[in-house]
């Protein structure tokens, strides 16, 4: 199952059963609105806190994809799941609400790949043969633990990032119809001494250079090998300077269409969102909606998804420390 020296080959190709993803009002005035499940109006979503709100988001993505795959929560033998909240409440408290075995996962931002990797590898293995992983985030919720009180009304730089309000979830089979995940890249963890949590682009974007050079390597591909390559939430910063550090390595990133989930998921120059999206539901947004629907019609064979995550906490940063960052990537084949 290794491959090279830090991926996993999928040998009997885990296939992705259904998915199901759960958005805000923001990311109902994006480009992708029509390949969300369910679009809610307000970001309260009736609960009387955000984080109960991000909760619901997660309870309800979860539940969908379940019920989009045919089965119910007692088919499926394990979750795996996390998100950015402390302790990763919003993921704990929405698996006790499924009540489906639970691993708990933190990978910040990257959490989606790193839970669709790990439950790839569940499934594969023959240790399940239904496995759900899922994330989310909340604007305010991510406002609130990360950077000022939400109600403060702080205003940011253009280099900052507008975390997206939603979850994505997917259940995976070990037969049926459906994309494929062929494969996994696990990031190392990379800091370039950057200290600025208004800047993520920036301090993430090595981290997924570094990624998909690992990839390209263990699997001996080039990025032409793939249709579609996106990362997480890198947003114009750090998209920007990603593109600059593949062309530094010579990464012939030209053979093939490169974009990025933060600059997908809202209209950039029209939505007051800065330099693009960010959070857990960012990439996990984007690739179990807008890129499954693609990838389920044909018009998409190959993609790989490197999910991007800036692993700080407010205690790290209030101890003046720098942002150690990671990106996992997720090869996913139409089945054909």
């Amino acid at each position: 199952m290794l491959q090279g020296h830090q991926s996993w080959i999928f040998r009997n190709k885990p296939v992705i059963q259904a998915t199901a993803t759960v958005v805000g009002p923001d990311e109902s005035e994006g480009p992708l609105v029509n390949d969300f499940d369910i679009v809610h109006g307000d970001l309260t979503l009736g609960q009387d806190s955000w984080e109960k709100a991000e909760r619901r988001l997660m309870e309800e993505a979860g539940k969908l994809a379940v019920e989009n795959a045919g089965l119910t929560k007692e088919q499926v033998q394990f979750y795996v799941g996390g998100d950015l909240m402390n302790q990763i409440i919003s993921n704990t408290f929405a698996a006790r609400t499924m009540s489906i075995p639970y691993i708990g996962i933190f990978g910040a931002c990257s959490t989606s790949m790193e839970g669709l990797a790990v439950a790839s590898m569940i499934v594969d293995s023959g240790s399940a043969k239904y496995a759900m992983t899922g994330t989310c985030s909340h604007n305010c919720t991510s406002e609130k633990q990360f950077r000022y009180p939400t109600e403060y009304g702080s205003q940011k730089p253009p280099t900052a990032q507008y975390t997206v309000t939603g979850a994505g979830a997917a259940v995976l089979a070990r037969h049926g119809d459906g994309p494929v995940v062929t494969g996994a890249t696990i990031g190392k963890v990379v800091d370039m001494g950057i200290k600025d949590p208004f800047n993520m682009g920036a301090a993430m974007a090595p981290a997924a250079v570094d990624t998909l050079q690992a990839h390209f390597r263990d699997f001996h591909r080039e990025p032409g090998y793939y249709d579609l390559i996106v990362t997480g939430d890198l947003a114009k910063v750090g998209y920007d300077i990603a593109n600059e550090l593949l062309d530094k390595h010579k990464v012939p990133m030209n053979q093939t269409t490169y974009k990025d989930c933060g600059l997908m998921v809202y209209d950039v120059d029209k939505q007051a969102v800065m330099a693009g999206g960010s959070g857990c539901g960012c990439s996990a947004v984007v690739t179990y909606g807008h890129i499954m629907k693609k990838l389920r019609k044909g018009e998409l064979k190959k993609v790989l998804v490197v999910a991007t995550g800036a692993l700080l906490s407010p205690l790290s940063f209030q101890q003046g420390e720098s942002i150690p960052c990671i990106a996992h990537a997720v090869a996913i084949e139409s089945g054909e």
